[in-house]
C-alpha cells in the first residue's frame, strides 16, 4: 500500500472508532430522556441532509447509474432498520450484555461480502479478523454476559441480533453504491433516503405525537447535535474505509471501537476487570496489525 493511503484509510478507522461509541452514548441518553428512537433516528438523518446541501452545494444529481440508485434504495432501508433496532435494544437492554454481540458483524459482513462482492479473504486476513472477534468479546463480556440461549431470549439481545444483520447488509450494499460514485455522494443520499424512509415509518406509527417528541428533543438540543455530529462521522469515515477495503475487514476493524469503550469505563467509572480487558485489547490490536499489514 502506498503511504498516503495507508495514513487516510488509518486516520478514518481512528476517527470511526472513536465517535462510533460517543454517539451510542448519547442515543441511550435522548432515549432515557422521552425520546422515541424512530424520532431520534428520523431527525439525525434529516439533520445530515440538510448540512450536506448547505455544505456540498455541487452535490452529483444526475447520471448516476441505475445501480447505484438500487444499491442506495437497499442501503437506506436496512440502515433505518438497523438503527433503530439499535436504539430500541440500547434503551431497554445492558450495554455490557449488547456489546460483545457486535464482534459478529464483521462475520455477517466478511460472508455477504463473499457472496455478492467476491470480496475473497486471504488466510491472514482470516486470522486478523478471527483474532479481532475474540478479542473484543474478552474486552466486554464477563463469564456471566456470555452468548446463551437464556441470553438470546432477552427482547434486548433479540433486537441487537437483528440490528446487526441489517447494519451489516448496509455495508455491503453501501460499498456497492460507492464503486459506482464517491464516498461522499454515498454519504448524502444514505442521510437522505434514510431520512425519506424513517419519515414514511413516522407518519405511519407516531404521527400524533411528533410535535411532541420534536419538543422533548428540542430541549435537549446539545445531546441531539452531539448525536448527529458523530453519526455523521461515523458513517463517512465509514464510507472511506469500505472504499479502500474488504467489507468483512472493514467491519473487523471497527470493533477496535470496544478498547475506547475500555479506557472510557476505566477513566471515569473505574470498572473491574482491567487485566482482563486489557489481554482483549492486545489481541484486538494484533488482529488489525495483521488486516493492515498482511490481509
Amino acid at each position: 500500500m502506498e503511504p498516503v493511503f495507508m495514513s487516510l484509510t488509518s486516520l478514518a478507522v481512528l476517527i470511526r472508532i472513536v465517535a462510533n461509541p460517543l454517539a451510542n452514548v448519547f442515543q441511550k441518553q435522548l432515549t432515557h430522556r422521552a425520546v422515541d428512537p424512530l424520532f431520534v433516528t428520523g431527525a439525525t438523518f434529516g439533520l445530515l441532509t440538510v448540512a450536506c446541501l448547505l455544505g456540498w452545494p455541487q452535490l452529483r444529481f444526475i447520471d448516476l447509474p441505475t445501480s447505484f440508485w438500487l444499491n442506495m434504495v437497499l442501503t437506506s432501508l436496512f440502515a433505518v432498520l438497523g438503527n433503530v433496532f439499535l436504539v430500541r435494544a440500547l434503551r431497554i437492554g445492558d450495554l455490557s450484555v449488547l456489546g460483545p454481540i457486535n464482534a459478529y458483524k464483521s462475520v455477517v459482513g466478511l460472508l455477504l461480502g463473499v457472496v455478492m462482492l467476491h470480496e475473497i479473504p486471504r488466510w491472514w486476513g482470516i486470522v486478523g479478523v478471527v483474532l479481532l472477534i475474540v478479542g473484543s468479546y474478552v474486552v466486554v463480556a464477563n463469564r456471566q454476559e456470555r452468548l446463551s440461549w437464556a441470553v438470546v431470549q432477552q427482547p434486548a439481545v433479540r433486537l441487537r441480533l437483528l440490528a446487526l444483520v441489517f447494519s451489516a447488509a448496509d455495508g455491503v450494499f453501501l460499498k456497492k453504491a460507492i464503486l459506482t460514485s464517491t464516498p461522499f455522494i454515498a454519504f448524502f443520499y444514505w442521510c437522505g433516503l434514510s431520512f425519506l424512509v424513517t419519515l414514511g415509518w413516522i407518519t405511519l406509527t407516531i404521527r400524533h405525537n411528533w410535535r411532541s417528541q420534536l419538543t422533548t428533543l428540542a430541549s435537549h438540543k446539545r445531546l441531539f447535535l452531539g448525536l448527529c455530529a458523530m453519526v455523521g462521522l461515523t458513517q463517512f469515515t465509514s464510507n472511506l474505509v469500505l472504499s479502500r477495503m474488504p467489507v468483512g475487514y472493514a467491519l473487523a476493524l471497527f470493533q477496535l471501537s470496544a478498547l475506547v469503550s475500555v479506557g472510557l469505563g476505566y477513566h471515569f467509572f473505574q470498572e473491574r476487570h482491567l487485566v482482563r480487558k486489557l489481554l482483549g485489547a492486545l489481541i484486538m490490536v494484533g488482529g488489525a496489525a495483521i488486516i493492515t499489514l498482511l490481509g
